[in-house]
């Protein structure tokens, strides 16, 4: 039987706010198996965002456990997390971050090369994301010079550039038109399943979600 990629026991995250204590993640149990695609849905300001940076090990400061890649993750030190980020996961976030100054293809490149990739491996596998996503054509052109769908298929190659076991989406589509927004999560859906990758994509789009294997909610802090 597969090891789950992705394995919350008891997740919590609490703020303080003006003298209050604000708790925003209350103990969040989740598994996720390889290759599975699963929409976590909650409305604006329910922890899916928080409950992301969780498991992308991005900060600190939760308590419980997180065990991503057979890895207890919520153990390990700050270099030690840091490989696992690069070795495991990839991100897609609503706006894409990409680096302004740096052709579509280079910014496809550059998480390669900070991963080891000889740089013509990293640009034939730009490339090959780049023209799957429909941006052939694109390749040599700066993220000023492309629309607001080619910027975000250009942050879901990146994602996928080291092959990752885990990818984690932020409201992807939130930030284009609906007709954008379906093409460009056919796309994320298509090479996430052809990598054979597994994801946890949060949105607020019920219709979206649908399209999922498994709808998990997060509600008053857990998932149900």
């Amino acid at each position: 039987m597969n090891n789950p990629i992705l394995k919350l026991t008891g997740l919590t995250r609490a703020f303080e706010q003006g003298g209050v204590r604000i708790e925003v993640l209350k103990g969040v149990d989740l598994t996720i198996m390889p290759g599975e695609i699963v929409a976590l849905l909650g409305p604006s300001g329910s922890g899916k965002s928080t409950l992301l940076q969780a498991v992308g090990l991005l900060e600190g400061g939760f308590g419980g456990r997180i065990d991503l890649a057979g890895q207890e993750a919520s153990a390990m030190d700050g270099d030690a997390r840091t490989v696992v980020r690069r070795d495991h996961i990839g991100f897609v976030y609503q706006f894409h971050h990409l680096l302004p100054d740096f052709t579509a293809q280079e910014n496809v490149v550059l998480p390669q090369l900070v991963a080891g990739v000889a740089r013509p491996q990293a640009e034939d596998r730009a490339r090959e994301l780049l023209t799957a996503l429909g941006l052939a054509a694109r390749i040599t052109h700066k993220p000023s010079q492309l629309s607001g769908g080619e910027q975000q298929r250009v942050a879901v190659a990146r994602a996928l550039a080291n092959h990752p076991q885990l990818v984690l989406a932020d409201e992807p589509t939130g930030n284009l038109d609906e007709t954008t927004a379906d093409r460009v999560f056919d796309e994320l859906l298509k090479l996430v399943r052809g990598a054979g990758a597994s994801a946890l994509i949060a949105t607020h789009n019920e219709r979206l979600a649908a399209r999922m294997d498994r709808v998990v909610r997060l509600s008053d802090g857990r998932v149900a």
